[in-house]
């Protein structure tokens, strides 16, 4: 289940994506988010999933590997889209019973729903495939290093995020072995209704927040002993650098967002 999420994974590559500044591809991540949503029609979310396809396939990973991916997310995204069928009551009825109704309008807005959460959970896995944690941490320090005149601390924010970044797979693969533990000593994951199964991860949460607390203790008494000190005067091993291909990346999603806003009047 969890060794199937991607999300947070890194994969090493040579591929045009994963040489793209990591600065670079943070930007367009956010900025896709926001874009995604002038897809109001059916040209326009054929020009957003081609573009996200192509992406896909620049990061030389295959899009089995993203698909493979996101389907332990499946199950969020089917209730985020039930709850745009049953709770839209514009358009005319298709269906009703009882106090459940299902509206033309909401059946659009259901698929407009699953295709943008499709989309984004995607295109921001590519920026975690594709980059090194420690890289997407010293983008967003670079990236918010104008915040410092104003006494932000950037510094402490990109070291929490890499921290997070790095032990999310961690923290996965150790509920997958709290998992495999657990159902070697009876318990079933995947039998009875949706409380009987919400029920059987309790004992799965307890050992891995316990196990998650004990390793961030663990993780600050190291830095301290090594003298950790966050802020300024401090070196890089890693320089960031803005090259060629990050203009053309840059240009070529401002050429895709023309077309996506272009297609709200066809």
């Amino acid at each position: 289940m969890f060794t199937n999420m991607i999300i947070g994974r890194y994969m090493p590559g040579n591929s045009w994506i994963h040489r793209l500044d990591a600065r670079t591809k943070l930007i367009l991540s956010v900025a896709f988010i926001f874009v995604v949503f002038f897809a109001n029609n059916v040209a326009g979310y054929v020009v957003a999933i081609a573009f996200t396809l192509l992406s896909i396939l620049l990061t030389g990973l295959g899009v089995g590997v993203f698909i493979r991916g996101v389907r332990p997310l499946m199950f969020l995204m089917f209730i985020t889209t039930l709850l745009q069928l049953f709770f839209v009551q514009t358009g005319d009825v298709l269906w009703h019973w009882a106090f459940l109704t299902i509206t033309t309008d909401g059946v659009t807005n259901s698929i407009a729903v699953f295709v943008r959460f499709m989309l984004i959970i995607m295109f921001s896995t590519i920026l975690t495939l594709t980059t090194q944690p420690l890289a997407v941490a010293d983008a967003m320090e670079s990236l918010l290093q104008p915040l410092k005149k104003v006494g932000f601390p950037v510094a402490e924010l990109a070291l929490m995020l890499s921290i997070a970044l790095r032990f999310v797979p961690t923290l996965m693969d150790e509920a997958e072995s709290i998992m495999n533990a657990q159902r070697a000593r009876g318990v079933e994951f995947n039998e009875g209704n949706i409380i009987s199964r919400i029920k059987a991860f309790v004992p799965l949460l307890i050992p891995l927040f316990i196990n998650a607390i004990k390793r961030a203790i663990e993780l600050g008494d190291a830095m301290e002993a090594r003298g950790y000190r966050g802020g300024d005067n401090r070196t890089k091993y890693r320089v960031l650098i803005w090259q060629k291909q990050d203009t053309i990346a840059v240009i070529g999603f401002i050429v895709f967002t023309v077309l996506l806003i272009a297609t709200k009047w066809l």
